[in-house]
């Protein structure tokens, strides 16, 4: 009976994290990548990074992230190409994602201030399981008190599946202000180990926007820096019966970024959904090219004691001297 419970354990681990294989990252607005190719190339420099997300350390559920990703810009194509890796992996079932995606994103010049930028993105993905340690239910001879070694059950051999995810997404702007729209999984591929034409992974919707203000334009800042900014971002997703918006807020010192940002599900799915979920609290340090950021998402909702999500991430510009015209300069602190 304990190992008929794990089993369904299990795989209720591996439907929630089929269900999650689109992490939203606490620092998405310093990796804009990650929710919309159309980010690829938007420094109009060479700029790569790495992410780590550790997701509730504290439940049998955890789920740690990486993510690593490289953009740059052809002149000559008016284009940003990018390539990026995503993978995690769910500790309790052995449950292991990969996906590498390739990007290109065309640049569009509409009138003197704005700028449409239309991308596609390709993905391969693989993902598997580990079942060796357990005895399935057809192994068990309750009869006779013996254990085959076999199993006839799908899940013992189907324990690998790759596919392939396409996207798009397209973002609008000029020096100061900017919003995309993005859509993920349009060919909606079959997640199933088992082939099960029933599952299909739901599309992936989101819509972003980022403001900055130079705070010298409207205040007096004593000593702070004369380029210390605000950038006010948002962040809509939508993926089947889930939704989640993202709001934050954060300040841009010269080698200094604080933040805040807001989690919230507007549209709740039944009565006990809760509107807020967590709150998030970022810092970021800038080192000549390299800059290190750390982020921490409290846990406000009642779904137990999970120590919350922790992010750490490195990221690396090649030029620091190029400011692109007609996009927001969201590594400000890098100058």
């Amino acid at each position: 009976m304990i190992r008929q419970l794990r089993l369904i354990c299990c795989i209720l681990c591996i439907h929630f994290s089929a269900n999650a294989q689109d992490p939203v990252f606490s620092q998405y607005f310093l990796f804009p990548e990650t929710m919309n190719p159309g980010f690829s190339g938007f420094m109009e420099t060479t700029y790569l990074g790495i992410i780590h997300r550790s997701q509730w350390p504290e439940l049998a559920l955890k789920l740690d992230t990486q993510y690593g990703f490289m953009n740059t810009w052809i002149e000559g194509m008016n284009s940003g190409v990018g390539v990026n890796v995503i993978s995690h992996k769910e500790n309790f079932a052995d449950y292991r994602f990969t996906q590498v995606n390739f990007n290109y994103a065309y640049r569009v010049k509409l009138n003197e201030d704005w700028f449409f930028r239309p991308a596609i993105e390709y993905g391969l993905v693989t993902k598997s399981y580990d079942f060796s340690d357990l005895t399935l239910q057809d192994q068990i001879n309750i009869s006779s008190g013996s254990v085959l070694l076999s199993s006839i059950d799908p899940l013992a051999y189907n324990d690998k599946t790759t596919y392939n995810d396409f996207s798009a997404g397209m973002v609008f702007n000029n020096e100061s202000f900017w919003f995309g729209l993005s859509m993920k999984h349009i060919n909606r591929p079959n997640i199933s180990f088992v082939k099960n034409p029933d599952a299909k992974l739901e599309r992936f919707f989101s819509f972003n926007t980022g403001y900055e203000i130079r705070l010298s334009d409207h205040f007096d800042l004593f000593n702070l820096p004369y380029e210390t900014s605000l950038l006010i971002a948002s962040n809509y997703m939508q993926q089947g019966d889930f939704n989640r918006l993202d709001l934050g807020a954060s300040l841009l010192f010269e080698r200094l970024i604080l933040g805040t940002t807001v989690v919230s599900t507007p549209n709740k799915i039944d009565s006990k959904s809760h509107l807020v979920t967590s709150l998030n609290f970022l810092m970021g340090l800038q080192y000549e090219k390299f800059r290190f950021a750390f982020s921490y998402d409290a846990n406000v909702s009642r779904i137990g004691q999970t120590k919350g999500i922790f992010e750490f991430s490195l990221t690396y510009q090649f030029d620091l001297n190029i400011k692109c015209f007609g996009c927001p300069n969201y590594g400000r602190l890098m100058r």
